[in-house]
């Protein structure tokens, strides 16, 4: 060990003849410590609203769509769908339709988002047929006071805003003409209710509706065609790079495939923005407790007068000098840091464990606070505490620095 580290850790560690200065110290390494904590909890909180969001986007969608450019129909899909199959990390591929439309029930009306599924191959790509909290997921025919009827599905809080709230009712869907005209032409067909979904999503279950294929392409008169074509994969992070090989795989243009992120981009843009803005701004948090070191570190410097002129006196330089009090700086960043990160974890691993702050179910669709520890959050918030305490010590260090062998010697 050096004698700059050796007599750093020395004043450190030492009674101050004025315990003021004790008190400022302490002061500055709590100031830390708890400027770190309550960085590392943010982010955490961060995360884990950002894995639950895209969780649940994922899991009520696809990670790939694969589509024609201009919103053109797909025809031949089927034989497209098992091309997409043979993909390199691919494990679900099913047809869907997706069209604006208009649902009526018990004098309501609501617009709704009309998605058309295969049955046979729907829960390969998404969460949906497990997602029925009322009744079955059944798209195919319905009886019906002596009447086949086909099977809706309807997402939970449409089905509330048409006062459905249970199986076998009835509703009317109104089909969008494709084409607008001063006598618009609109298709109609009644559906029987058979079930209720519930993806946790509210944006997607106060408007999604779901039909079979069948039924969608006699509505909206696309005979053997469908506007897109949902893709899951082994891993949904692996979706940049497989996206490409789908499109080379049926023949690049007209087929585009977007991935989830591409789905959601914006969104996931403003809960990355958001997570750094607020980085920045608790960051002001440890340097509150770097000013704090800065006014320790000089009253330091001015009872320790006599102590630098002895060391100058005997041969040490002045970046020795200056390299004790920046090692001082350091010691109270690392020490502030390392049981900054300790709390924020005990405190995170708490909430994990026994969900210790709750939240609003009806609300929030979660019962309590989520939280998700990434070690480069906390790599990257132990660097911040560290800098902002060795910048702090940098002036003090340098007036240190400064002092005169004979100067500091004669006022003592």
């Amino acid at each position: 060990m050096n004698y700059e580290t050796f007599i750093a850790l020395r004043y450190f560690r030492a009674k101050r003849r004025t315990g003021f200065i004790s008190i400022i110290t302490y002061v500055s390494v709590i100031g830390v410590v708890i400027g770190v904590a309550a960085l590392n909890i943010v982010l955490a909180a961060f995360n884990g609203f950002e894995s639950e969001v895209r969780n649940r986007l994922i899991s009520a969608d696809a990670h790939i769509h694969v589509r024609k450019f201009y919103n053109h129909d797909i025809e031949d899909y089927q034989r497209l769908t098992g091309e997409v199959r043979t993909v390199p990390r691919v494990v679900g591929a099913s047809p869907v339709i997706v069209k604006e439309s208009v649902l009526h029930s018990k004098e309501n009306n609501q617009p709704a988002m009309i998605r058309a599924l295969d049955p046979k191959t729907a829960g390969e790509v998404s969460v949906v047929p497990q997602s029925i909290i009322s009744g079955k997921f059944d798209l195919g025919m319905q009886e019906y006071e002596s009447r086949q009827l086909p099977g809706i599905v309807l997402g939970r809080y449409l089905a509330e805003s048409l006062l459905v709230f249970k199986e076998g009712d009835i509703v009317t869907l109104f089909s969008v003409p494709r084409e607008l005209s001063l006598m618009p032409r609109f298709k109609v067909q009644q559906f029987v209710v058979s079930g209720i979904s519930e993806l946790g999503f509210y944006e997607y279950d106060k408007v999604l509706a779901y039909i079979s294929i069948e039924e969608a392409q006699k509505l909206f008169n696309m005979p053997e065609a469908v506007t897109r074509i949902e893709v899951k994969l082994d891993d949904y992070t692996a979706a940049e790079k497989v996206a490409p090989l789908i499109e080379e795989k049926l023949g690049g243009y007209p087929f585009a495939a977007r991935t989830w992120f591409e789905q959601n981009k914006s969104l996931y843009s403003w809960m990355t923005y958001e997570k750094w803005l607020f980085t920045i701004i608790l960051s002001l948090i440890i340097m509150v407790a770097a000013f704090n070191i800065i006014s320790s570190l000089v009253m330091i410097v001015m009872e320790k007068t006599r102590d630098i002129g002895i060391l100058k006196s005997m041969g040490a330089a002045s970046r020795g000098i200056m390299k004790i009090f920046l090692f001082e700086g350091v010691i109270i960043g690392v020490l502030g840091t390392a049981l900054g990160n300790l709390l924020a974890f005990g405190i995170c691993y708490a909430q994990q464990k026994f969900g210790l702050v709750s939240l609003p179910p009806d609300v929030y669709i979660i019962d309590k606070l989520p939280v998700e520890m990434h070690l480069f959050d906390f790599a990257i918030v132990s660097i911040i505490g560290i800098v902002l305490c060795l910048l702090a010590a940098v002036y003090p260090a340098f007036k240190a620095s400064q002092l005169t062998p004979v100067e500091s010697i004669r006022y003592e």
